[in-house]
């Protein structure tokens, strides 16, 4: 069974930039989708992005659009998120997930479909100040 674990959240004003990680362990991911999702506070869990397994394929909620990118380094099992120009309303728990059996879907089909990525990190916490 795959283990993600994020890093590099933290506190940062607004306009700042902050680069999250996810390092998964148990199983290499090189052949599985991934993508990153966010909860705020009294808010429902929601899209952020995802990536393709070979990395051909990227897309974004039009929130993050042109601010973040999304990357993964099949070598080191591990995916990124790098984030630009924050925003108080990027405030957020930050979320990496992995699909359990590779599908090879696009990375614009999995948006929508948060159930087929079977395994979650913990979590990391991201918080931009105004």
């Amino acid at each position: 069974q795959v283990q993600l674990a994020e890093s590099g959240g933290g506190l940062v004003q607004a306009g700042g930039s902050l680069r999250l990680s996810c390092a998964a362990s148990g199983r290499t991911l090189s052949s599985s989708a991934m993508g990153w999702f966010r909860q705020a506070p009294g808010k429902e869990r929601e899209f952020v992005a995802t990536i393709s397994w070979s990395s051909s394929n990227t897309y974004y909620a039009d929130s993050v659009k042109g601010r973040f990118t999304i990357s993964r380094d099949n070598a080191k099992n591990t995916v990124h998120l790098q984030m630009h120009s924050l925003k108080p309303e990027d405030t957020a728990v930050y979320y990496c997930a992995a699909e359990p059996t590779p599908r090879r879907y696009t990375a614009a089909y999995y948006s929508t479909r948060p159930q087929l990525f079977g395994s979650w990190g913990q979590g990391t916490q991201v918080t931009v100040s105004s």
